[in-house]
């Protein structure tokens, strides 16, 4: 058995596709492009695809991740364009690496998120982000199926800062970008949660809801303060390992 790990994005419209909405469609470019896909026992067997950590519906991304598992050898980067070509436009297949370590999900423990505010002046997002990081806490309510849950997001966001929309947009015409980080904890905190907390210590209310996209994820460096690629480390392994014993083969 082969394991193959993919990056994916949501772009565009396809950035409403809920999770249920994608795992039909890749179901359905696995049968297009004829992977030699491995499946579970049991009466109603089904592919086997781990999905990782996946964004809200109606948020952008440019880094969800899965591994699929095979039953014959393929070439990673033949078996990406395949898929990619099976895929609607905005749900692309953007890199795949042989899965040659453990613990992919593991090393997804932090998001970097952009934030467009439409109608919102540069400085008024400036001077609430500096509003939140100085907070010791930001206590939000959401509405889970368990009823109503206050929690603190102040302790999962490590860093936040407010600039100007670059290009698209008339000088005169407000619009501010808002770029964070954010440790995935328990409960999880979202960019939702965080706009929250923005309008309960600095009273920003954005006059049309926030275009959010998740530009990376991975494993949060300490030092340097950036999030890691999760697929470095099997890109590594593949490098200094011999090929796998069947040997490539054509998807």
């Amino acid at each position: 058995m082969q394991r193959i790990r993919l990056r994916y994005t949501k772009r565009g419209r396809l950035r409403f596709t809920s999770h249920r909405d994608f795992q039909r469609a890749f179901e359905r470019a696995l049968r297009r492009a004829e992977v030699p896909m491995a499946y579970s026992a049991g009466f109603t067997p089904h592919p086997k695809v781990s999905y990782a950590n996946a964004a809200p519906t109606g948020t952008g991304s440019e880094a969800e991740y899965l591994e699929i598992a095979l039953t014959q050898v393929r070439d990673p980067e033949k078996l990406r364009e395949l898929l990619d070509e099976s895929l609607p436009a905005g749900l692309d297949i953007t890199d795949a690496v042989e899965a040659r370590t453990s613990g992919l999900a593991d090393r997804l423990t932090a998001s970097i998120w952009e934030l467009r505010l439409d109608g919102v002046p540069v400085a008024e997002a400036r001077r609430a982000a500096e509003a939140f990081l100085a907070a010791e806490t930001v206590e939000v309510q959401r509405r889970t199926k368990n009823g109503v849950r206050t929690f603190d997001t102040r302790g999962a966001v490590v860093s936040l800062e407010a600039l100007p929309a670059v290009g698209d947009r008339p000088a005169d015409d407000a619009c501010a970008i808002l770029r964070l980080v954010v440790r995935h904890l328990t409960p999880a905190v979202r960019p939702d949660d965080v706009l929250s907390g923005l309008r309960a210590v600095a009273d920003l209310a954005p006059p049309v809801p926030a275009a959010v996209t998740r530009l990376a994820q991975g494993l949060f460096d300490e030092e340097s303060g950036t999030v890691t690629d999760p697929l470095a480390p099997d890109r590594e392994a593949v490098t200094a390992a011999p090929p796998t014993a069947a040997g490539p083969a054509s998807a």
